[in-house]
């Protein structure tokens, strides 16, 4: 009985095998046609509108600090890495000549200022005796005009006794009586008329001493202009001995040492805004066609493993990288060999983004720009 069984067992097991077989198959070929299914709906959704590029690095727009004077170094008072704020003194030069230059130039001021209020109040001195002068003068010209009348009489009494003496109705002697009173008149106003011119011409003599004076003022105003000058240089001076932060960020490179002698424009140290960091990726010419300034970008950064971060296209470069190149290709010396160019995309990270890690300049990303337009991508987010 036993051998009878067996035959039909091992006849039905390959049918059983071959159904199974066939099912995983078709299992298998469902979930490829459903994969490939999800996977073109994806595409069509969003993969066909976003570009990545692997060609992407954080930048900041650090800046090299640079003493404004020259002088020795008396204190550097940060370290390597150090955070800092803008307006902390990050190098301080020896300012003991400076201080004394800054006194120097406030005693100049003074000395001028002094001058300056010396010849003020002699151009007043000035002012008060032309005054007086202008006194004599209508003095002098009254008594001339009072001479001239008494003259006048006298001439018209000297003219009436002579009548009288033709006449013979006075004598000789009223004649020459008023023919004195007539030449001592005359002399009044010729002394009269001196008078005046002496007055006139002293006036004169006053005047031109003003002019002077007025000169000479305006000549210590030019010197107290430029004590002020001087004294508002050696502030600034003073000023430039405490190297200060330009702005919020990190130290780095920092090549200064204490007693090092420095001149204007030596490099000493760099201020880099980490929390200002920014992303330029270049992307290939080609997958320019549909980006714009505003659309977003995914961020993802090497030095992070899974960690994303949100950006947004700011601005494309006018140019490609070769174009400003130091020494750009040129293209009709004969042997010629296309190359895709790419453009520099810079991008800023969205505000809320920039709590995470810290994201350090020279890092290298992955950016990746949706590239739809803002009412598609408003909606899958509100999705």
């Amino acid at each position: 009985m036993n051998q009878a069984v067996e035959p039909a067992i091992l006849q039905s097991t390959p049918s059983l095998m071959q159904r199974h077989r066939r099912a995983l198959l078709t299992g298998a070929s469902l979930a490829t046609l459903l994969g490939l299914g999800l996977f073109a709906g994806y595409w069509w959704q969003w993969g066909r509108f976003l570009e990545e590029t692997d060609d992407a690095y954080v930048r900041a727009d650090w800046v090299a600090v640079s003493p404004r004077i020259a002088g020795y170094v008396a204190q550097v008072l940060v370290e390597d890495n150090q955070p800092v704020k803008a307006g902390d003194v990050l190098v301080q030069l020896d300012d003991r000549d400076f201080i004394e230059q800054l006194r120097s130039s406030e005693a100049k001021l003074q000395q001028a200022r002094a001058a300056a209020t010396a010849r003020q109040s002699s151009l007043h001195t000035l002012d008060a005796r032309l005054a007086e002068q202008q006194q004599r003068i209508a003095q002098a010209q009254a008594a001339l005009h009072s001479n001239e009348a008494e003259a006048h009489r006298a001439r018209l009494d000297y003219l009436r006794y002579r009548d009288l003496v033709d006449q013979q109705i006075a004598t000789r002697e009223r004649l020459e009586t008023a023919s004195a009173g007539q030449a001592k008149a005359l002399a009044a106003v010729t002394e009269a008329r001196a008078q005046v011119a002496r007055q006139q011409a002293q006036c004169q003599v006053l005047q031109a001493r003003r002019q002077q004076a007025q000169a000479r003022i305006a000549e210590s105003q030019a010197r107290v202009g430029e004590a002020q000058a001087n004294l508002a240089l050696a502030r600034n001076a003073l000023n430039d001995t405490a190297i200060r932060a330009p702005f919020d960020g990190v130290v780095g490179q920092r090549k200064v040492r204490r007693q090092q002698y420095v001149m204007p424009g030596l490099p000493l140290l760099a201020v880099v805004p980490v929390e200002q960091a920014y992303v330029i990726a270049n992307y290939k010419e080609t997958q320019l066609q549909h980006m714009a300034p505003g659309q977003s970008v995914d961020i993802a950064v090497d030095s992070f493993a899974g960690q994303r971060w949100r950006g947004q296209v700011e601005s494309i470069a006018p140019g490609s990288g070769a174009v400003f190149a130091l020494l750009p290709p040129d293209n009709a010396t004969g042997n010629f060999t296309k190359i895709v160019q790419r453009f520099p995309v810079k991008i800023r990270l969205v505000a809320d983004e920039v709590n995470g890690p810290a994201i350090l300049p020279g890092m290298s990303v992955i950016a990746t720009v949706d590239t739809r337009p803002a009412r598609q991508q408003d909606s899958s987010h509100g999705g």
